[in-house]
């Protein structure tokens, strides 16, 4: 990363993103932290500023187009340059075989999980071209790469964002611009543990049995931990890292290794 850079963080208010902020701004880097809910991005707000780097919170909806817009503007306004941006904001839709799955729900997880990534690439991008430098960093899945049943929203919104990170990369490779995406196995957290409660009731099994099923799939037989994927995001942002992109890298204790 140049010295003094800013970065945008999406969904910045809590668990993966909130460890984001705190890495970067522990590299040194001035945090606008996106999210829809304002309590939660004061907390982080609170921990970059204590990293002894500048915070600007801006309440984001990222389904909505004119609400993106507004705060890449209002993120220009405070910072006049943006160098880095980091998709992460998500939300894990709903847990039903395909046929029971509502269309509203459907359409709620692309649009923040996917659509939302597009909308804040589309904003920020003028601006790094005309630099000649920037690193976007998509925070995907290993669902990107592989089936999960009764997910098919998430499944498709994550398979998405890595062929939109991919055909990004070689859009925009010679702008000094790269772009990659972070692909996080199960993440220990409160998110997780709601659809492992999610899971166990449309399954008919217990929570127990449903959390011992995902660490076994991982070589370690363990939970991803939300600092390793703020760790790698921090390393693509890197000077080490100007020659990767276009990549999908997992942060899965070993679950997924392709």
């Amino acid at each position: 990363m140049r010295r003094n850079s800013t970065a945008i963080v999406t969904g910045g208010g809590r668990g993966i993103g909130q460890a984001i902020c705190e890495e970067l701004a522990d590299a040194g880097v001035d945090i606008v932290i996106a999210d829809i809910d304002a309590n939660l991005m004061e907390e982080t707000a609170s921990l970059v500023r204590s990293a002894g780097q500048e915070a600007y919170p801006v309440q984001t909806d990222l389904s909505d187009f004119d609400s993106v817009r507004d705060a890449v503007d209002q993120a220009f306004a405070s910072c006049s340059e943006i160098d880095v941006l980091v998709n992460n904001a998500g939300i894990a839709g709903p847990t039903a075989a395909c046929e029971d799955v509502d269309p509203q729900e459907w359409d709620a997880t692309l649009d923040v999980n996917l659509r939302g990534a597009f909308f804040m690439c589309r904003e920020v991008l003028p601006a790094m071209k005309e630099r000649g430098y920037g690193r976007i960093v998509n925070i995907a899945s290993v669902t990107g790469k592989r089936p999960l049943v009764n997910r098919t929203p998430y499944a498709t919104a994550k398979m998405g964002l890595i062929g939109f990170t991919r055909t990004l990369a070689a859009e925009v490779g010679r702008h000094d611009i790269n772009v990659n995406a972070v692909c996080p196995g199960s993440v220990d957290g409160p998110r997780i543990r709601s659809v492992f409660e999610r899971q166990a009731e449309a399954t008919g099994r217990s929570f127990d049995a449903v959390e011992a099923d995902v660490k076994n799939e991982s070589a370690r037989g363990e939970l991803v931990d939300k600092r390793a994927v703020a760790n790698t995001v921090r390393y693509l942002c890197s000077d080490d890292a100007r020659q990767i992109t276009g990549q999908d890298i997992n942060v899965s204790a070993g679950k997924v290794m392709y």
